[in-house]
């Protein structure tokens, strides 16, 4: 169910890491637990984030509710499509990257697809 190419958070946030790069989105379970996602507000290029810290919000029909950084890192990139058609997460949350980081320091503690479906049963 959750793509074994990502790495995942407690809090419900995937990252596809590659290099030094990573680009981040919300899982499937998250998804679901929202409902109709109807709005992003995400970070400017150029800001610096600690992981766990929060770098955004998403809102659903349902709730609001904060996106955190699974790594360390500054925003090297924002996906200004998906903030004009935020519903595209719907459908598509595995797929549906929000923001490209340039990852300084460790990732060791992510979740794999196996560890995460765990997690979320």
């Amino acid at each position: 169910m959750y793509p074994a190419d990502l790495k995942y958070t407690k809090d419900h946030e995937w990252v596809r890491l590659g290099g030094a790069d990573a680009r981040v989105g919300i899982t499937e379970y998250a998804q679901k637990q929202l409902g109709d996602v109807v709005y992003l507000e995400l970070p400017q290029v150029g800001r610096t984030l600690k992981k766990g810290e929060v770098f955004g919000t998403i809102e659903s029909v349902k709730a609001v509710s904060e996106l955190y950084s699974p790594v360390d890192g500054e925003v090297t990139e924002v996906n200004s499509a998906l903030v004009q058609r935020p519903e595209s997460v719907n459908s598509d949350p595995h797929g549906s990257w929000m923001i490209a980081v340039r990852v300084r320091g460790e990732s060791g503690d992510l979740l794999s697809a196996d560890q995460y479906t765990t997690l979320t049963k």
